[in-house]
């Protein structure tokens, strides 16, 4: 056997110093990464959350455009400037009151959808206003809370602008309504279906392009403008909502509109190509209509809120024979209340 060597005993004791000395490092380098690993993931959750709460932020917050014209300048129609308080005292609504020529006692109520003011040019709202006061009906067109010009709020997909509608209903019965049509579009359409579970006061209803804000319609309209799985974001939505406008998903009455059949006749109107309230919600609702005058009109390709610009003249012949069958229902009953029968 060769003799081991002086200068060879030092190396052996460094290598098997080695792996106890190289330890604590790699501890260390270890939870650095998991540190680094559980950072990432953390701001990504914040992110995501982030991404959430600033969808809930902009839909609470919708943009609308300020009011550029008035009834006479767009139509030449004589109108007031009102202002009335919503039925819960909540807050005072602005808007303006066209009245008949003739005096009459039947009045329609225009609720606006959701982004827009009490002008809606894309439907057009003044043409349609301006048809109604043709057919003799006294005119209310108003701001919801949020498209007010005074003093803004926030958009609650109809849990306040219910109490909004039902101040303009009653303010159109002080004036002398008998005969009281809601038109309502797209959320404002919504709207009118949860304020007519609270009152007796209306007649009838049109409703043109009927969002309901629900779970599928929410996560529907997200998934248009971006892709996020379903699930966990309705979750978060709803967790979100409440803080960001005071309402939660659970507090607008959905499922009560989906299964209501209302005492007064409603006109359901939608578009097949409507990419923000598809028409399947307009042909369930008006399946639990019994009312004989209640009807649906499905219009092929035609999309939100735009029917009326692409079938104007079919449009109007459809609402004129609807509103021809309840004006004169509604006559008949106020005689015979009067008759005492």
């Amino acid at each position: 056997m060769y003799p081991t060597s002086q200068s060879e005993a030092p190396l052996q004791t460094k290598v098997s110093d080695l792996p106890s000395s190289l330890s604590p490092r790699l501890i260390r380098f270890k939870h650095i990464i998991v540190a680094l690993l559980l950072s990432v993931v953390f701001f990504l959750l914040f992110c995501f959350i982030a991404l959430h709460g600033y969808i809930a932020w902009v839909l609470s917050n919708p943009t609308v455009a300020p009011v550029f014209s008035n009834p006479m300048q767009a139509k030449n129609m004589k109108y007031e400037d009102i202002t009335f308080p919503a039925a819960d005292g909540s807050r005072t609504m602005q808007g303006w009151y066209i009245p008949a020529d003739n005096a009459a006692s039947k009045t329609i109520i225009f609720s606006h959808g959701y982004g827009a003011n009490r002008e809606e040019t894309w439907v057009p709202m003044y043409d349609l206003a301006h048809y109604a006061h043709q057919l003799g009906f006294n005119v209310v067109m108003f701001d919801y809370g949020f498209a007010s010009q005074v003093n803004k709020a926030v958009a609650t997909g109809g849990k306040a602008e219910s109490q909004q509608l039902l101040g303009a209903i009653q303010f159109a019965k002080q004036r002398g309504a008998q005969e009281l049509v809601v038109w309502g579009f797209s959320m404002g359409a919504g709207t009118a279906l949860q304020t007519g579970l609270i009152t007796q006061e209306v007649d009838a209803m049109i409703l043109d392009s009927t969002f309901l804000l629900e779970p599928d319609t929410l996560y529907h309209n997200i998934h248009n403008q971006i892709d996020l799985p379903r699930q966990p974001t309705l979750e978060i939505m709803k967790l979100l909502f409440p803080v960001l406008n005071g309402t939660g998903l659970q507090q607008i009455p959905y499922q009560e509109v989906k299964k209501e059949d209302y005492p007064f006749p409603i006109f359901f109107i939608h578009g097949t190509e409507d990419e923000k309230a598809p028409y399947p919600i307009a042909e369930q609702l008006a399946a639990n209509q019994t009312n004989p005058y209640s009807d649906v009109w499905i219009v092929q390709d035609a999309h939100h809120e735009l029917i009326f610009r692409e079938h104007p003249k079919e449009y109007l012949r459809r609402v004129s024979t609807f509103l021809s069958h309840v004006t004169k229902t509604s006559s008949d009953d106020v005689q015979n209340t009067n008759n005492g029968e």
